[in-house]
């Protein structure tokens, strides 16, 4: 095992890391706003997560896996007075993001691309205000599902960084994640689903933008699910 493999979290929930090679452009663009935008893991974590970005906000919410970055641009626009931290290990959706970033600069976002859990590992205690995790990769044969990231030990690290009164937002097309994530989320103990009839979990979250993944869902017959769990 490599240097640089020990650095790294053991626990990859995601596949494949890269699609197509990067346009020059790209690549550059990646290059030069990436490392000024990057949580630096290495160091202590602040006590008040505010003080990582250089606009003034009040909360701070982290999206994981943010695959086009649709929700996380437009939550940050939308809700200047939060922080955002996206994390998305895959190098052309966080190229794009970067590249949107580029051309229309936003204070409120810090970016990690690599696993999720070495920065749910680095947070202090009670430090988010949110979490979102948004159509994560499935893995829908039954022999993958351990590598789902809902699992028993990330709500044990969500609970931890979470603030009591916090919510934890999932979506999916798939059922047997849905399922899935109901069960665990149920079992924790720290997670109370907040749908009071049959049509809320079916019901996008107030000024919703959707995302590329959920169009192909769309598109493919699948509907959508979108759950929300307050930490207790």
């Amino acid at each position: 095992m490599t240097e640089a493999r020990r650095e790294r979290s053991t626990e990859a929930f995601f596949g494949r890391r890269s699609g197509k090679a990067l346009r020059p452009l790209q690549r550059s663009i990646r290059d030069e706003l990436l490392p000024l935008l990057k949580l630096d893991i290495g160091a202590r974590a602040p006590g008040d997560l505010r003080s990582l970005f250089s606009a003034e906000v009040e909360t701070v919410r982290m999206e994981i896996g943010f695959g086009g970055g649709e929700h996380l641009l437009h939550e940050a626009r939308r809700c200047p007075q939060s922080g955002f931290i996206g994390v998305e290990p895959f190098i052309n959706s966080m190229a794009k993001l970067v590249v949107d970033l580029h051309e229309d600069p936003i204070l409120n976002i810090r970016l990690y691309d690599d696993d999720a859990t070495q920065v749910l590992d680095w947070l202090p205690d009670n430090s988010l205000d949110g979490i979102d995790l948004f159509y994560p990769d499935p893995w829908p044969k039954k022999k993958h599902w351990k590598r789902r990231f809902v699992s028993q030990k990330n709500l044990d690290r969500f609970a931890r960084v979470l603030k009591s009164g916090s919510r934890f937002r999932f979506a999916s097309d798939i059922d047997t994640y849905v399922n899935w994530t109901l069960q665990h989320c149920h079992a924790h103990g720290q997670f109370e689903w907040q749908a009071e009839t049959a049509a809320d979990w079916h019901t996008p979250y107030e000024a919703w933008p959707g995302t590329r993944y959920e169009q192909k869902a769309h598109r493919e017959g699948r509907i959508g699910a979108y759950l929300t769990f307050l930490r207790l």
